[in-house]
């Protein structure tokens, strides 16, 4: 299927994905006037008229031609008896044909509609794959053009507005930080749209920078002042009033209310008390769901109030400091392997001077004992999340079971192809969340549910967990859930379109900032490896490519791209065995890949074994982030070996 580009000089693609040969400049545009009729029969005198200012004698004879030779390079192999069906010829002209996936401009006018009436989330994904369809202006060869000015002037207005609905989102996120370098590139460009400079503002002074805020309130006067002889409109001046009077209205929400808090409790509270270590360590599973530094700082502050509990001798106390963190994890690889370490090592410290009779103060231990130990394996985490969950059950508490819960999910990867087990963990959390009204476990299970459905192939039922995803992030500002919900949207074109690699690049801009190490590392080189050895082209990366925790099983691939075999069959002897989590099934699958391959017919009959439980599902997809493809297609296939149903990719 041929597509067409105007957003930037005026283009058209093949099948491939290549650009056509269109000839030369009249050709085009021909092109971009018969895309501008939207559809509508351009009669010949009008596209001879717009041509050329003085037509030549043989005007009309030129414009066949032109349109004839577009039609070798649209459909090749068509001849006139068997009929046009992209230019057509329609009564005393032509017309160009095309769907609204076939033109970039309807594909963004298309998302930027959706974005229209979309929760914030949605409208960052929705306005990020909008603007990445821009090349430059719109019908850059010939936006000087008279019949072209109109709409090259409504598209532009559109961009524009687009490019201010992606900054509203990132503030209704908690993502001030990352509109700031946006919008002021953007007011650069635009100096007059006085909406642009407004969110400037407010995303400089909810990042804490008030003073920068004031300031462009001022150049925004000051330069619609003496360029365009306008005064501030009322929107611009409430903004500078309610800064300069520390407005609450101006958010985060509540965030004067918390600072006034704050600076009470630490005036008036005694220091050093057993009560200000559990507010430290319940202010603490707050700042972890804020993302970006606050989840680093989070961290970091919890262990400093769950050791400095520790110190005190009371094991009460350290239980009670340790259990005030009953933050959700959805990824098995720690953000902090140490700090993990560290308070597992205190919970069980704990449990052992912990006094009869606080079962649920021990299952909520357990249940931190279970979440912290990601990737481990050890015994001992999944019988404590077992121990915790039962305890729970008896004593009726949801909020203690959804968090013990959470440690059980954690400890449910002792194998690959228990996506459907891990479903039901989800629904679970989910049914107590909502009874119960627990907002942030509610969340958990939604994730849960949306890389296990994906992982089985259910894509509509993940399509329904991340849109209620996106609603409860909304509501609750919880900017993190954007990073799964985007990544997991990226991970369902890798089968149905070229653009995947872009779309996992666009959604990776998410991880800059997100402090979560533990998923960021390593994650976007990996998702793309995955997809080009599930398409079986080369591993084709560069040098300086850093795969984070994945390197052991890229490095083998990125060998065979080189041709370097020997070495490549030395890097996968040294390949272990991936650990219980997440990824598990796709890295077995490069694994195994790999394999026959170099023709290693023991690690091959290894990797099998690992996957072959597995088979029903699809590799790497039940992390809702990536995918290799159906495991299937990673197994031994023999006359006498299993019968294996497959499951349809992303």
């Amino acid at each position: 299927m041929v597509t067409f580009g105007v957003l930037g000089p005026v283009t058209a693609w093949g099948t491939d994905g290549k650009a056509l040969d269109l000839k030369g400049p009249r050709h085009r545009a021909v092109l971009a006037r018969l895309v501008v009729a939207r559809g509508r029969v351009v009669p010949l005198g009008v596209l001879i008229e717009d041509l050329w200012e003085t037509p030549p004698a043989g005007a009309a004879g030129a414009i066949r031609t032109f349109v004839g030779a577009l039609r070798q390079v649209i459909e090749p192999g068509r001849s006139s008896r068997t009929g046009f069906q992209i230019l057509i010829t329609r009564g005393p002209g032509y017309a160009l044909r095309s769907g609204s996936d076939d033109l970039d401009a309807l594909r963004f006018e298309r998302l930027a509609t959706e974005a229209a009436t979309a929760p914030s989330a949605r409208v960052l994904e929705l306005s990020d794959e909008s603007l990445a369809l821009w090349r430059g202006p719109a019908y850059a060869d010939f936006a000087d053009e008279p019949w072209a000015e109109a709409e090259c002037a409504r598209l532009t207005e559109l961009r524009l507005a687009v490019v201010e609905q992606r900054a509203q989102a990132r503030l209704g996120l908690g993502l001030a930080a990352q509109a700031v370098p946006d919008l002021r590139a953007h007011v650069s460009g635009h100096p007059e749209r006085e909406e642009a400079w407004r969110l400037l503002a407010l995303a400089l002074y909810r990042d804490g920078r008030q003073a920068e805020a004031l300031e462009a309130i001022r150049r925004a006067r000051s330069l619609l002042a003496t360029e365009f002889g306008l005064d501030p409109g009322p929107s611009l001046a409430a903004l500078e009033h309610s800064i300069l009077h520390h407005a609450v209205d101006l958010g985060p929400p509540a965030d004067d209310v918390l600072a006034i808090t704050a600076a009470a409790y630490q005036r008036t509270a005694p220091g050093s008390t057993r009560t200000r270590l559990e507010s430290a360590a319940t202010l603490a599973g707050g700042l972890a769901l804020t993302g970006g530094n606050g989840l680093r700082a989070a961290m970091s502050q919890r262990l400093a109030a769950v050791e400095a509990a520790e110190k005190l001798g009371d094991p009460d106390l350290t239980a009670r400091v340790i259990g005030k963190f009953d933050v959700p994890a959805v990824w098995t690889r720690s953000d902090d392997p140490d700090a993990a370490a560290r308070i597992v090592a205190a919970a069980e410290r704990t449990l052992t001077a912990l006094p009869a009779g606080r079962d649920a103060t021990r299952a909520r231990l357990l249940a931190t004992i279970a979440v912290e130990s990601r990737g481990s394996t050890s015994s001992r985490p999944g019988q404590a999340a077992t121990e915790a969950a039962r305890i729970a059950r008896g004593l009726g508490d949801p909020a203690l079971l959804a968090f013990a819960l959470n440690g059980v999910w954690m400890q449910s990867f002792s194998r690959t192809g228990l996506a459907a087990r891990r479903d039901a963990i989800g629904r679970e959390i989910v049914t107590l969340a909502t009874r119960h009204g627990l907002a942030n476990f509610e969340i958990l299970g939604r994730l849960i549910r949306l890389q296990a459905l994906s992982g089985l192939g259910d894509f509509t039922g993940a399509d329904a967990q991340s849109a209620d995803l996106d609603r409860l992030a909304e509501v609750h500002e919880r900017p993190l859930v954007a990073v799964f919900t985007r990544w997991n949207r990226a991970m369902r074109t890798a089968a149905s379109t070229a653009s995947a690699e872009d779309r996992y690049r666009q959604a990776a801009t998410l991880l800059d900032q997100c402090g979560m190490p533990g998923v960021a590392h390593g994650l976007l080189p990996l998702a793309l490896l995955c997809l080009r050895v599930w398409r079986n082209e080369p591993a084709d990366f560069p040098d300086e490519t850093d795969w984070g925790p994945y390197r052991p099983w890229a490095r083998p691939w990125l060998l065979i791209a080189r041709d370097h075999t020997g070495q490549a069959n030395e890097a996968l002897r040294r390949c272990p065995e991936p650990a219980p989590g997440l990824l598990a099934e796709a890295l077995w699958s490069l694994t195994a890949r790999a394999a026959r391959i170099l023709d290693d017919r023991s690690l091959t009959a290894r990797a099998h074994n690992a996957l072959l439980p597995a088979a029903g599902e699809i590799a790497g997809a039940a992390s809702g982030m990536l995918t290799a493809g159906p495991v299937t297609d990673y197994l031994i296939t023999t006359p006498d070996g299993p019968e294996i149903d497959t499951v349809r990719s992303p």
